[in-house]
């Protein structure tokens, strides 16, 4: 009885909202619940990085209210306060906030144990899943009709679809080469890389790559042993973390037999860029079409 109570006392503190023209509107989330938001939103929880982004592109950082402890960008919100983390999300914070909406994606079990107490609360949630990179423009949409920012939504979209296009023209015809792309390593022998079907595998498309691993199934874990990396023989290696992860590649057993390593063919990427689903993906494309092809950006 306590926590409905807890979660109920909020929503009575922010009241019914006065009309706007255009609202209330109701939109359908990555998980088809269809949210009814009855006036432009003010305080906006942004549970992962990915939706914190996205806002901030959208024009919106001065209505984000709280975010989760591993966004870091952009600056401008860092210092927000924390709703959540490793541990897990507390409706019952957010409701004390209060927020009039809350962002999330389904990792680390957030909608799962977010939507039911938020709806009790009268706090609207959004849940988005991200697929692929044309999943990264439908919820960019789908934020601006939430938040009443359709406009920058569409110029934030058009302007993303422009960069790709400028950058598919510049590598068009040139050769693929094969990339293996390491996103994580267990230090067991076992590293972390993408599938197809996946933004960042998008995005290497895009960047003029060649992913060695597309062919990982895609119900299975993203992760491939020293010896299927050994096999595949990339042509080139770009690892999303540091210079250091990077230059500690030719000490692991066998890969200094690899022809990527032996020919200093190995780069680092960011990691905010390619596996962040939010507008950065687009810098992620720019960033791997510039170390595959630098002389089509001469």
């Amino acid at each position: 009885m306590r926590r409905r109570v807890l979660l109920a006392a909020p929503a009575l503190l922010l009241g019914r909202p006065a009309r706007a023209a255009g609202w209330p509107r109701v939109v359908t989330d990555g998980l088809g619940r269809r949210v009814e938001i009855l006036a432009p939103p003010r305080r906006i929880v942004a549970i992962f990085a990915s939706n914190a982004e996205m806002l901030a592109a959208l024009g919106l950082a001065d209505r984000i209210a709280a975010i989760e402890a591993y966004t870091r960008f952009p600056p401008e919100i860092a210092s927000k306060p924390l709703i959540g983390g490793r541990l897990g999300f507390s409706a019952e914070a957010i409701a004390r906030l209060p927020a009039d909406l809350v962002v999330m994606t389904p990792a680390r079990q957030a909608a799962q144990s977010l939507t039911e107490p938020l709806e009790r609360a009268g706090i609207p949630s959004l849940v988005l899943t991200q697929t692929d990179l044309s999943q990264v423009a439908t919820n960019i949409r789908l934020l601006g009709r939430a938040a009443g920012a359709e406009v920058r939504a569409e110029a934030l979209v058009a302007n993303m679809e422009d960069r790709i296009a400028a950058v598919a023209a510049r590598i068009a015809g040139r050769p693929r080469p094969r990339v293996f792309l390491e996103t994580s390593s267990t230090g067991r022998g076992v590293f972390g890389t993408v599938r197809a079907g996946t933004y960042t595998d998008d995005i290497l498309r895009l960047g003029g790559a060649q992913n060695v691993f597309s062919g990982l199934d895609a119900a299975g874990p993203s992760l491939v042993s020293g010896e299927a990396i050994l096999r595949a023989d990339p042509d080139r290696i770009l690892v999303a973390g540091s210079q250091a992860q990077a230059a500690a590649l030719p000490s692991r057993t066998a890969f200094g037999s690899l022809g990527a390593v032996r020919t200093g063919r190995v780069s680092t990427v960011s990691r905010a860029f390619l596996l962040i689903p939010g507008p950065r993906v687009v810098d992620g494309v720019e960033q791997v079409a510039r170390l595959l092809h630098p002389d089509a950006f001469t």
